[in-house]
């Protein structure tokens, strides 16, 4: 039980870590538009983003796939980007509904580069053979989903205090937060070491 623990809370500190916050501004991104009501949309889409995180661990563990390292952690701001683009494109249209299944396909897409993120890290603190890694990547995968939830469920309180006492249409809240996010991943992409050759 306590090697639980251990995979388990070092998924909980992989998201919730203040240094490697590029978890925290996805998710940020990613749950601005919605409210509480939306719950179970924001439960599917991060339960996906999660499978994609542990589909490329896996695929990383087995040495499926190998990929640069730089490139990958340039693609990380680029995926943050890219969603809060599209909500702050999208902020107050009426089509939400009809675009989760695009943003539920690239929620899973980006959970696979995330995943590739952390995969030379996940190697090197398991020891043994690969298919002694599975159970410990699953226990890994719950704990990054408890944090994931920690994190959608104070971004929706903090929405919904804006929205209810502070007065801020849902529109506003998204555009605003959509900038912010914005604002934050940019300099990350402009000073990633992938321009440097």
């Amino acid at each position: 039980m306590s090697e639980f623990w251990l995979y388990f809370n070092i998924g909980l500190q992989h998201v919730l870590d203040i240094d490697g916050y590029d978890h925290v501004l996805f998710l940020l991104a990613l749950t601005v538009p919605y409210a509480f009501k939306d719950w179970k949309r924001v439960l599917i889409l991060v339960s996906l983003f999660t499978l994609g995180h542990t589909l490329a661990l896996m695929l990383s563990v087995f040495e499926v796939v190998i990929i640069k390292a730089s490139l990958v952690e340039f693609l990380i701001p680029i995926t943050i980007l890219i969603t809060a683009l599209f909500h702050l494109f999208t902020a107050g249209k009426s089509g939400k509904k009809e675009s989760i299944t695009f943003v539920a396909f690239v929620t899973l897409f980006f959970g696979i580069i995330h995943g590739l993120g952390f995969s030379n890290y996940f190697k090197s603190i398991l020891p043994g053979e690969k298919t002694d890694k599975l159970v410990p990547l699953l226990e890994f995968a719950l704990g990054i989903e408890a944090a994931q939830i920690i994190v959608v469920l104070i971004v929706l309180l903090l929405s919904y205090i804006v929205q209810t006492f502070f007065r801020f249409s849902k529109r506003d809240w998204t555009l605003v937060m959509s900038a912010f996010v914005i604002g934050v991943v940019l300099p990350m992409i402009i000073g990633s070491d992938i321009w440097k050759g």
